[in-house]
């Protein structure tokens, strides 16, 4: 007797957790599959790009995803209807597209987008399936050629010129020249003394406070020599102190956007200690779905890839009952706040923010693993904190005249909490000044004038240099966190307490193409390419071309770096440590280092990798969702 059993519709996502947390929601008639992230590449151990006939690109089977592929062809084979559910961006796009590609049942296959996996969201998508973007397909698989392109041709060149297995990168090329450019400024940095003079005083009411002086006569003071200090300390010490006038206003401070992917970085880093990679793995999974007793796996946050800021209806509306409930109408806005997504952002997605927010950080604590609970916080209450009013802050200075010297005493004091009743502001914990009045007379406690010295500009972290490449348009949000774990793995960057700071290597490495590649590496020409890729993703742009263009400047400085790269001298830009005098690359027994060129009268070494560098090649990271550009 035939089987009466009605074939499953076959759902196809990325990952195992995101397979569990469907299931949960679409019981029965759905079977859903894991593609394990990409399933086909260009391959290792070659090019894998025509460049003379128009780029094509060879697409290979990845090791070890022909088991599944063989599983995702099984089910296809059996299904009467097949949705690929991949993440909503141009990764999760290309994705589907090579699924597609393998399991062929072009009839019966469809695309779906969800930006959250909640069971709203899913049937909503599979009510509204859609076919592949190839327009987002194109984007991505130009960057991917692109940087293929850019890493099969370089790593050769500083092989020969610095040391075997190096490679660079098209993006993370320009994030180390930033680096590196930074830390020749500190180098060059000469300190410049200035003095300042602050009073300690005390007036009729607790508690004593200071004041600095910002005014000498009818000059305003911002930075004073010795001479000038000494001279106007000698002049104040024995004078009166009289408050002669007190200003008191009233400032609002508005509360910042939802995460996008670059904020939630820095946040994350600033607030929890946290990597940009560390974050993105941490919020895959958030997004994914994560276990919660008696519940199975929830997902718990939006996509967590997004350059917007816009929030649903839906999602304003719970925000505001909560605030509404939770916090008093006081704390709530006469409507919601709406924030305007910058310029250039592709605005697909939501902000980040709570699938449910409802459910409290404080509902969760215990239920999940800690570092997901710090995150999932800190989005819960910046999301909420995005739909609160302002914070109040009644700001108060003392102008205080001794002799002919102003002073100037500034105090702040929180009128209304807004925002800040769920999200610290730190930037605003300030003093308190005591509530004395105008024309009243003060203590001097103590006088001093101080030493100081200007300082370096600061090396970047993460989160500045994130910060950073967004302001310059480099990267885009699925990039910025593999950006700054590519330099590191390299070993051309450590981490030194928070700051990147590059190693011998990297500074090599930075000089060698900046020397040989001026125009690849150039903010701009980079930022450029960017804007063409969104160009591509828009269908406002063919591939084919934006990837001529690159090539033809791209080829031009390759031929001339392989014409003058040995007639390169051999000194690097890193000065010897104890002489000063240039550092040179050398061979020995046991590989290339660094020697002082003042040698034999300097016989300092030193590695090209710092001890506290990675691994040259690259180290594998586990988490990756898809494999990483070379």
């Amino acid at each position: 007797m035939a089987s009466t059993k009605k074939p499953k519709k076959l759902i196809i996502v990325e990952s195992p957790t995101k397979a569990k947390t469907i299931s949960k929601y679409l019981k029965g008639e759905y079977e859903v599959k894991a593609s394990m992230g990409h399933i086909k590449d260009l391959p290792v151990n070659r090019m894998g790009v025509d460049i003379e006939h128009d780029f094509e690109p060879e697409y290979v089977v990845i090791k070890g995803k022909e088991k599944v592929i063989k599983e995702l062809k099984k089910a296809a084979d059996k299904a009467q209807e097949i949705y690929l559910a991949s993440d909503p961006d141009r990764e999760g796009e290309a994705i589907a597209w090579h699924i597609a590609q393998e399991i062929g049942k072009d009839d019966k296959v469809k695309r779906i987008i969800f930006h959250e996996i909640t069971e709203k969201a899913l049937k909503e998508a599979l009510e509204n399936p859609t076919d592949i973007d190839i327009k987002k397909v194109n984007a991505q698989q130009a960057r991917r050629i692109l940087d293929r392109l850019v890493g099969y041709s370089l790593s050769p060149l500083l092989w020969r010129r610095i040391d075997k297995g190096l490679s660079a990168g098209r993006v993370q090329s320009v994030a180390l020249k930033l680096i590196c450019e930074r830390e020749k400024e500190i180098e060059a940095f000469v300190p410049q003394e200035y003095w300042k003079i602050e009073a300690l005083l005390e007036g009729s009411a607790p508690p004593q406070f200071k004041a600095i002086l910002f005014k000498y006569g009818n000059q305003k003071i911002e930075k004073l020599s010795k001479e000038e200090a000494d001279k106007i300390y000698n002049e104040v010490k024995g004078s009166s102190f009289l408050i002669e006038k007190i200003e008191s206003k009233e400032r609002k401070k508005k509360p910042k956007p939802p995460f996008t992917t670059s904020t939630l970085q820095q946040e994350a880093f600033q607030k929890l200690g946290f990597s940009a990679q560390k974050t993105m793995f941490l919020a895959q999974q958030l997004y994914e779905g994560l276990e919660i007793p008696g519940e199975g796996p929830v997902g718990l946050i939006t996509y967590m890839r997004t350059d917007s800021v816009r929030v649903s209806e839906e999602a304003l509306k719970a925000v505001r009952t909560l605030i509404k409930e939770r916090f008093g109408k006081e704390y709530l806005p006469s409507k919601a706040v709406q924030y305007k997504t910058k310029e250039g952002a592709q605005d697909a997605h939501e902000a980040i923010r709570p699938t449910d927010v409802a459910r409290t950080p404080e509902s969760l604590r215990g239920k999940i693993p800690e570092d997901h609970w710090k995150l999932y916080q800190l989005i819960w209450q910046r999301f909420v904190a995005s739909q609160m009013k302002p914070a109040v802050y009644l700001t108060t200075t003392f102008h205080i005249r001794a002799d002919k010297a102003i002073f100037k005493a500034t105090g702040s004091v929180l009128k209304f909490p807004g925002f800040t009743a769920v999200y610290k502001d730190e930037e605003e914990e300030g003093k308190q000044l005591p509530p004395l009045k105008e024309q009243e007379e003060l203590k001097l406690i103590k006088l001093e004038k101080t030493q100081h010295f200007t300082s370096p500009p600061p090396r970047y972290t993460e989160a500045s240099l994130i910060k950073k490449l967004e302001e310059e348009g480099i990267g885009r949000p699925s990039t910025y966190a593999t950006i700054v774990s590519t330099i590191i793995d390299r070993g051309y960057v450590v981490r030194e307490k928070k700051a990147l700071v590059p190693t011998p290597l990297g500074r090599i490495v930075s000089e060698v193409l900046s020397r040989n590649f001026p125009k690849l590496i150039d903010t701009s020409f980079t930022a450029n390419m960017e804007e063409d890729l969104d160009r591509i993703a828009q269908g406002d742009r063919q591939w084919q071309e934006s990837i001529r263009e690159f090539y033809d400047v791209f080829s031009k400085e390759l031929d001339r770096a392989g014409k003058n790269l040995l007639k390169l001298e051999e000194f690097s830009p890193i000065k010897c440590p104890k002489c000063g005098k240039p550092m040179v690359i050398k061979k020995g027994r046991y590989g290339k280092f660094l020697a002082c060129s003042g040698y034999p009268a300097c016989k300092t070494v030193e590695s090209l990798v710092s001890k506290k560098g990675g691994n040259r090649s690259g180290r594998k990271n586990k988490n990756k969702r898809h494999q990483k550009n070379t």
